[in-house]
């Protein structure tokens, strides 16, 4: 079917823009008169249509100072305007928007919209099903380094301070993308949203300690981000693990 006026199919039923109607069955009465008197018919706001304010250009190219009306209608309401004007004009587009309403109204159509809220709504429970997996293995992570230390060792080491993978990195002339990917390659840690978080095996061994962090965002509001920092045991086992491997800190290999 050949568009003979612009719908707008983005709300839940089709709508057409007043002076867009207006246009095209070439009413001669300005719209700001005209508009006034189709409403006298018994049509009312926010059922049959709904009123629009915007600002339009001159023909120069600049704003006007005044605000421009236009109004939202309904496919019924356009119908009765159609037929309202008794004009070839009006008939032509009266049976166009019944094509138009039986269109939106068949069988194919009303599948194809639910089947795409269907999408939308599965695709946001993805979404909320992704953030809450990742709030969940943060706050597993956490409840395994609350747990109490048993050993002198571990209460000693956890009195020093919490050391960030770039500058354990750093120690060893390496990038913290680098630090993380070696570490992930040896199967110590996964990645989960944003976070590094180690896998279960040893998360419960107190190599690391995560913290919440607050800071304001682009939209002016206040966030919270949480960050994954070694203890001083958890430095030693990267230390053993990469010496295991060949890789010295840069402190070694200038002594050597």
């Amino acid at each position: 079917m050949k568009e003979l006026i612009r719908i707008n199919y983005e709300s839940e039923n089709p709508t057409i823009l007043g002076r867009d109607l207006h246009r095209v069955l070439e009413v001669e009465t300005p719209y700001h008169k005209w508009f006034p008197r189709m409403c006298d018919y018994g049509f009312s706001e926010n059922v049959d249509y709904m009123t629009m304010d915007k600002n339009v250009l001159r023909a120069d190219g600049t704003l006007m100072p005044q605000v421009q009306r236009d109004h939202q209608l309904t496919v019924d309401m356009a119908k009765e305007v159609c037929m309202i004007q008794r004009t070839p004009k009006g008939k032509q587009f009266r049976q166009y928007f019944i094509e138009v309403e039986k269109s939106w109204n068949s069988p194919e159509a009303i599948m194809a919209r639910a089947l795409q809220f269907a999408n939308q709504q599965l695709s946001l429970v993805r979404n909320q099903n992704e953030v809450l997996i990742g709030t969940v293995a943060v706050q597993n992570q956490q409840i395994v380094e609350m747990k109490p230390k048993v050993s002198y060792y571990d209460v000693v080491l956890n009195c020093k301070d919490l050391i960030s993978t770039s500058a354990i990195a750093k120690d060893y002339g390496k990038s913290a993308i680098w630090m993380n990917r070696y570490l992930h390659d040896k199967g110590i840690q996964f990645k989960q949203g944003d976070i590094w978080l180690l896998y279960q095996k040893y998360a419960e061994e107190g190599y690391t300690s995560t913290k919440t962090h607050s800071y304001c965002g682009s939209d002016g509001n206040q966030h919270t981000k949480v960050h994954t920092y070694w203890t001083q045991k958890g430095r030693l086992f990267i230390y053993d693990l990469m010496k295991a491997d060949g890789i010295l800190p840069q402190i070694e290999i200038e002594m050597a």
